[in-house]
């Protein structure tokens, strides 16, 4: 195979048109790692290796974890922030890096409102909601819930939804400074943009509950105050749970509706997951948030949007049928590259591209047999 859909270069579209080269359709999704043990939200030498390995591996596109824009908005106390400028400082290095790879850097923007405050997903560790003695803080939410089994949140006032969104657009402020190419925000997976848009965590009756419309208002505030101060021939996302998986939830077509919003106020790539608001009812299996990509791709279809698909996506010639068939114009690899660094690189000489043009490392062009 000479040339394969999975190895061909993509130009992601910014307000002012082409903006950013992909050297492949490969990308790696974000995955908390939990292991800012200082607590301080500064990423350090893991998070150089961890991303840079994947660099180095051959990704296009390589996103950090959820990184909080307030020390609130973090799921633990050991995720990475870039809400003061020693955060923005530390994440430079480890940009520079990635982009020495070849790879583009994105940074995913996160705050988990009511699933904050949580203790950190890692073996023998506790779970739940870390208490105040032990560290833990009061969490925030449009609406008091216990949809996600946790300590319940205090309903955010409409100026703390208001001092929220400056969060996000100073957050991306300093992310545009650290030298990241992409700034993703995190709608999905049952955190704070998330909790407003679906009704089975949004309550409220003022104007950001209610209706769709109002339902949507602060991802739309988010959205808008942040493509604000993210230079325009930068690239701004979402992550976006395109399904609750319940009746009465946030449905695909609320999602697909939603799309078409924000790519208006200039969003363009867009990375389909599912779920994150209580026990999950979904399908299973590999690939099986495909199609909620691609629902997504067909009603962006003209506006040069970038569509990944994401969730159990492993093997090559899977993530190459994805694309070869239309179903997303890009792949998220997440926890198969936790197994694998180098799955891009591998993924290319399995499809049959060449040493020369295979994506590893020139350090490593031993290992491109």
């Amino acid at each position: 195979m000479d040339v394969t859909r999975l190895f061909e270069p993509v130009t992601l579209s910014t307000p002012e048109g082409p903006g950013l080269d992909l050297r492949n359709r490969t990308v790696l999704a974000p995955m908390c790692e939990y292991s800012v043990t200082a607590k301080d939200g500064i990423p350090h030498a893991w998070h150089m290796v961890h991303l840079g390995a994947r660099a180095v591996g051959g990704f296009g596109l390589v996103y950090t974890e959820a990184t909080a824009v307030s020390p609130e908005g973090r799921i633990s106390d050991q995720d990475t922030g870039i809400w003061n400028d020693a955060q923005r400082d530390a994440w430079a290095p480890i940009v520079d890096f990635i982009h020495s790879q070849g790879a583009a850097a994105g940074i995913q923007l996160a705050h988990a409102g009511a699933k904050a405050s949580t203790y950190p997903a890692l073996p023998g560790a506790a779970r739940g909601t870390v208490p105040a003695a032990e560290g833990g803080w009061q969490t925030l939410a449009p609406s008091v819930t216990d949809a996600h089994g946790l300590d319940a949140p205090a309903e955010m006032t409409v100026e703390q939804i208001q001092a929220s969104v400056r969060d996000w657009a100073d957050a991306a402020r300093r992310a545009d400074e650290a030298g990241f190419d992409v700034a993703q925000l995190h709608a999905a997976h049952g955190y704070l943009i998330h909790q407003f848009l679906s009704p089975l965590t949004n309550h409220r009756t003022d104007q950001y509950g209610g209706s769709f419309e109002n339902r949507t208002r602060y991802a739309r505030e988010v959205i808008a105050a942040v493509r604000e101060v993210w230079p325009a021939h930068k690239v701004l996302g979402l992550r976006i749970s395109g399904e609750d998986w319940v009746e009465g939830g946030w449905r695909i077509a609320d999602t697909v509706r939603f799309a078409g919003q924000a790519r208006e106020l200039g969003a363009s790539t867009f990375d389909l997951s599912s779920g994150g608001i209580g026990a999950f009812h979904g399908p299973s299996g590999p690939g099986y948030q495909v199609s909620l990509a691609t629902a997504v791709k067909e009603a962006l279809a003209g506006t040069d949007a970038f569509v990944t698909a994401v969730g159990m996506i492993t093997e090559p010639a899977q993530a190459e049928h994805i694309l070869v068939t239309g179903q997303a114009d890009g792949v998220s690899i997440g926890r198969a590259a936790l197994v694998e660094p180098y799955w891009p690189a591998i993924a290319a000489r399995d499809l049959g591209i060449g040493r020369d043009e295979n994506p590893r490392a020139p350090q490593y062009w031993r290992a491109a047999w």
